[in-house]
């Protein structure tokens, strides 16, 4: 840490649990903003616009990421890591989410709405953990520090293009209707 260790910890720590707030609440608010717009497409590249597990990772990765620059003024300077926390963090939540729901859904044979909610909330609490360990942790190689940023453009990049150019493959395949991208 660069000043007071025990109030550069309690400041990330309360960074990032008001964080996990800010991510579950936005996300729900993505789960139907899509419909709410009537289906704008300046809304769907943000928002989930059908029920494909892809559409439904948007709803954390980009609530983590407006988190993420909004907490980055109030702690960058105080914790270490901060651009390597937050692309993990964002990165991690969704792989969480696609590989717990593959995996019930692949056990039980059917999604639960249930677990899938469940899902999100521990996808959502585990990548702000991460994030916190990262930044309260020792200082990582800078390298990992400037490439961090570089992979949440990638993502924020195949969001927006597979919105409208999905490829056709079951992670990118509505649920209910069977199709490919915007409806």
């Amino acid at each position: 840490m660069r000043t007071g260790v025990d109030a550069d910890t309690r400041a990330a720590a309360a960074w990032e649990g008001i964080g996990v707030v800010f991510i579950l609440g936005i996300g729900a608010v993505l789960h139907f903003l899509f419909a709410w717009s009537g289906n704008s497409p300046l809304v769907a590249p943000f928002a989930a616009i059908n029920e494909s597990v892809w559409e439904h990772l948007k709803m954390a990765f980009w609530p983590a990421c407006v988190w993420a620059l909004l907490e980055r003024g109030p702690l960058n300077s105080r914790v270490n890591n901060f651009p390597l926390a937050k692309a993990t963090s964002v990165i991690l939540m969704p792989l969480i989410i696609i590989g717990l729901f593959y995996g019930y859904t692949g056990i039980l044979g059917e999604n639960v709405l249930f677990l899938d909610i469940t899902i999100f909330v521990v996808a959502v609490v585990a990548g702000q953990y991460v994030s916190f360990r990262l930044l309260t942790g020792d200082e990582r190689s800078p390298v990992l520090n400037l490439i961090a940023p570089i992979a949440i453009i990638v993502l924020a990049i195949l969001f927006i293009v597979f919105t409208f150019s999905p490829p056709q493959a079951t992670l990118f395949q509505d649920s209910i209707t069977g199709r490919f991208g915007m409806p």
